[in-house]
């Protein structure tokens, strides 16, 4: 959370509950959180279950960037660690579009206005 916030303009966590010492998830791990990321309300977890699963690239926070600079810079911060999924560039769609990966494995799509 702490990252996104320090790179997404207009990010702030709104609150923060973390488990206790009686479970049922690891003491200090977070129960629930709000975060903004932008104009977006996000809510998040530490789960405490193992599950078959991880993050997949279907679901994707999109970001509308107001500058190319932004865009840029969007891309080069989330996208270090993680996976370039499409690079910056016009696709028809978007004077400028990019799709990454996080070094977390969350998915972004980043799109110049």
């Amino acid at each position: 959370m702490s990252f996104y916030v320090a790179t997404i303009p207009d990010s702030r966590v709104i609150s923060i509950e973390r488990y206790g010492g009686g479970g049922p998830g690891p003491a200090g791990s977070v129960k629930v959180a709000k975060l903004t990321i932008g104009d977006l309300s996000v809510m998040c977890c530490d789960s405490y279950v193992n599950h078959a699963f991880t993050f997949t690239p279907s679901m994707s926070l999109f970001v509308t960037c107001t500058s190319e600079a932004e865009l840029d810079r969007l891309t080069e911060e989330l996208g270090s660690g993680g996976a370039l999924l499409m690079p910056p560039g016009n696709y028809g769609f978007s004077r400028k579009f990019a799709w990454i990966s996080d070094r977390f494995g969350v998915s972004w799509q980043l799109n110049l206005a």
